[in-house]
C-alpha cells in the first residue's frame, strides 16, 4: 500500500508540473497576443490619423485645382484681360485716361 501511495503522489506532482507548464506557456502566449493587439490597435490610430491628412491635402488641391481652371476660363475672355491689364499693367485703351486715387488718412 505504502507504494501504491508513493506512486500516486508521484503522480500528482508531475501533474501539477506539467500543469504550472502549461499554465506558464498560457501566460506568455496571452501576454504575446495582448501586446501584439496593443501595436497593431497604435498602428491603425497612426494610420488613421495619416489617411485624414492625406484626404485633407486632397480636399485642397483639388480646391485649388478648381480654383486655377477657373481662372484659365476666365483668362479666355478678352474682357478679362482687359480688365488686368488696365489695374496691374496699368495699360488702358487708346483714348481712355486713367483715374488714380491716393489713399488719405482722415
Amino acid at each position: 500500500m505504502a507504494s501504491n501511495t508513493a506512486a500516486a503522489s508521484n503522480a500528482s506532482v508531475g501533474a501539477r508540473r506539467r500543469l504550472k507548464l502549461l499554465l506558464a506557456v498560457v501566460v506568455l502566449f496571452m501576454s504575446w497576443a495582448i501586446y501584439t493587439l496593443f501595436m497593431q490597435y497604435n498602428q491603425a490610430a497612426d494610420r488613421n490619423v495619416q489617411l485624414i491628412e492625406a484626404k485633407k491635402q486632397l480636399s485642397d488641391a483639388q480646391a485649388k485645382n478648381v480654383a486655377l481652371k477657373q481662372e484659365v476660363a476666365r483668362l479666355n475672355d478678352p474682357e478679362y484681360i482687359g480688365q488686368i491689364a488696365r489695374k496691374e499693367q496699368g495699360m488702358g485703351l487708346p483714348g481712355e485716361k486713367s483715374i488714380q486715387m491716393e489713399n488719405s488718412a482722415p
